[in-house]
């Protein structure tokens, strides 16, 4: 059986962690190539947006160790930020412990807004509209009869009123299953072709059509028990808890907090060509719902091992948009290996807790800086043209010096030549 526990895997050459990855995943020549920078080409950039002048590169790493739902994932990471891919794989190397990540997510429900305004009585709208559901529930699925097909479709029609500055609108959610596709696009399409039906109906004027994402009814969750001694302890798990609580106080705690969460969720989301935006988007709108609060939970077992617990909106898919367009983003699916979007939102949600722990123990331990300053150090030493058989030797008196600085990388350089 495959496993994503790797001892030292930092530690291998590019070509060796090339090599695994490819042997793991079943990858051809050609997606290790793509994944060697012969990646997204300028014409296929040119199709994808407007106004392309060339091609934006990131690190893509792989995240090891994770175990979710009994099965073994190496995970793909494209991010700028160093420390995040190591510190999500020591996470999943504390958490397989007893027995890694066990998630779940909901089906792939989308809400679709339709507003309307002028509305002279919005009791007697509301009746209306709930008297012709079925039918309009049967309209709107005859406009995308391919994803009925595939399982999905139009699965409910909730109004609701709103009392704002410009008057009373009627706001229509129309909520679609939209399978394994992120989904924006397949509702956008149905609520401006259902607007006038409705608009018939009631007799009002409809303004936006337009999908939220806000996506309460596609959830990921995940937990985790991390081991006390692995942890580090009874003071570390004392410290972990504290954080916690820490940030469910305090929003301008609760906010850095969750932006640690999304490190590793959104590093996910661009290595499979996910809408970005929109999972942030409706990551800080789901915190916020009740006072902004921190996306994970955290409390202790009898024996002291801390619990990590997640829950986020992740609107995501496996089809159509950027994971099709971008030949990169397939080679990362395919290194995942999942089978649907609902799988990956399972992944997506493991990572982002990962991290968070990770982050907490940092804090928690030693500070956030250390991890940090040793990369800024390496990329410093590199960015300089450091030798790679000095490199170490660099990074580490610049870290024992306490002088991370391109003017003493430039001299440790010189001195470590000769």
């Amino acid at each position: 059986m495959k496993s994503s526990r790797y001892e030292g895997f930092y530690k291998l050459s590019i070509e060796e962690r090339i090599k695994f990855v490819k042997e793991f995943s079943e990858l051809t020549d050609e997606e290790v190539n793509l994944l060697k920078g012969q990646g997204l080409k300028l014409e296929e950039a040119d199709k994808m947006i407007e106004n392309v002048i060339g091609i934006f590169p990131l690190p893509l790493g792989v995240a090891m160790n994770f175990l979710i739902n009994g099965r073994d994932y190496i995970i793909p990471m494209a991010i700028e930020e160093p420390s995040v891919v190591a510190a999500a794989s020591h996470a999943a190397k504390i958490a397989r412990i007893k027995g890694g990540f066990f998630a779940n997510a909901d089906e792939s429900i989308m809400i679709g807004q339709i507003q309307f305004v002028d509305v002279k009585n919005t009791y007697d709208a509301m009746i209306k509209i709930l008297n012709k559901k079925e039918e309009l529930i049967r309209i709107a699925n005859e406009i995308k009869p391919s994803i009925v097909k595939r399982g999905g479709g139009v699965k409910d029609i909730i109004v609701r009123e709103l009392n704002t500055n410009r008057g009373k609108m009627l706001i229509v959610h129309v909520l679609i299953n939209v399978v394994d596709a992120m989904g924006a696009n397949i509702v956008n399409t149905i609520c401006e072709k259902l607007a006038p039906y409705i608009q018939d109906i009631i007799g009002a004027k409809f303004r936006l059509r337009i999908v939220s994402n806000l996506a309460i009814y596609r959830m990921a969750r995940a937990y985790a028990i991390f081991d006390k001694e692995a942890t580090g302890g009874d003071e570390i798990v004392e410290g972990i808890l504290d954080a916690y609580e820490f940030a469910r106080n305090d929003i301008f705690r609760a906010v850095t907090h969750n932006k640690g969460i999304l490190n590793g969720i959104i590093a996910v989301a661009i290595a499979t060509g996910q809408d970005t935006r929109a999972i942030e988007a409706g990551c800080h709108g789901y915190a916020a719902l009740n006072g902004y609060k921190p996306l994970t939970h955290y409390e202790k077992d009898k024996e002291g091992n801390l619990i990590g617990y997640i829950e986020v909106p992740l609107a995501v898919g496996t089809v159509g948009g950027a994971t099709r367009s971008n030949p990169v983003a397939r080679v990362c699916l395919k290194i995942l290996g999942v089978k649907s979007a609902r799988e990956l939102a399972c992944i997506m949600a493991s990572v982002g807790l990962a991290q968070n722990f990770a982050a907490l123990r940092a804090l928690v331990k030693e500070g956030i800086q250390k991890g940090h300053m040793k990369l800024h150090a390496r990329q410093i030493a590199l960015s300089l043209g450091c030798p790679l058989d000095i490199l170490d030797k660099v990074v580490d008196e610049m870290i024992r010096s306490n002088n991370i600085s391109y003017e003493y990388a430039k001299e440790l350089i010189e001195k470590y030549k000769r």
